[in-house]
């Protein structure tokens, strides 16, 4: 099956979960997120603001800037399929863009180069066995991960694993899967 086909698939799977189930399992995999000893010894961590049915990462920003992580989230350039990452303080640094995503406002943020930043937690629909992913279809994580140096963290409910997924020769595999049932490590 095309990477497309089972897009389109895990999605319409992911939208059928109960508002409560939802929550619940977000809630389950943020926890076993903050167990991360890279997360507990990360500076500055990027992040997506999620949207439903990604894994709620609203309260696990909001948990960074508690514990005084500094929080860069990704400004998309759909003109060139490129992004770079901005510090937000509150989610009123943020607006609604294109597929209704909320990213940085850069007037109001600071941008952040990406040898400053610890740890990616990087989006996907599809994770495998070996640490490879289906995004979203934009190519942005393609494009931004091949120089970065720092850790790959991905967050994925468990009907978002698959045993393998077609993989192209750019793709770059993440270092650790956290997902509502367990934790997978590919280093």
């Amino acid at each position: 099956m095309e990477k497309k086909q089972l897009r389109i698939r895990v999605i319409q799977q992911l939208n059928q979960m109960s508002t409560s189930d939802y929550r619940n399992r977000s809630l389950v995999i943020a926890k076993k997120l903050f167990d991360e000893q890279v997360i507990r010894n990360a500076k500055t961590i990027a992040i997506t603001i999620s949207n439903q049915p990604e894994v709620d990462t609203t309260a696990i920003i909001e948990q960074l800037w508690q514990l005084g992580k500094r929080v860069v989230v990704p400004k998309c350039e759909p003109a060139d399929r490129t992004m770079a990452f901005y510090a937000i303080n509150s989610f009123m640094q943020t607006e609604r863009v294109f597929k209704n995503i909320l990213e940085p406002i850069p007037a109001q943020t600071e941008l952040v180069e990406k040898n400053k930043i610890d740890v990616i937690i990087v989006p996907g629909v599809i994770f495998d066995n070996s640490g490879y992913r289906i995004g979203f279809g934009g190519g942005y994580y393609d494009r931004y991960l091949p120089s970065f140096q720092g850790e790959l963290i991905s967050l994925a409910f468990e009907e978002q694993l698959m045993d393998q997924i077609p993989k192209e020769p750019h793709d770059i595999p993440i270092h650790i899967l956290i997902t509502d049932k367990g934790r997978l490590n590919f280093q």
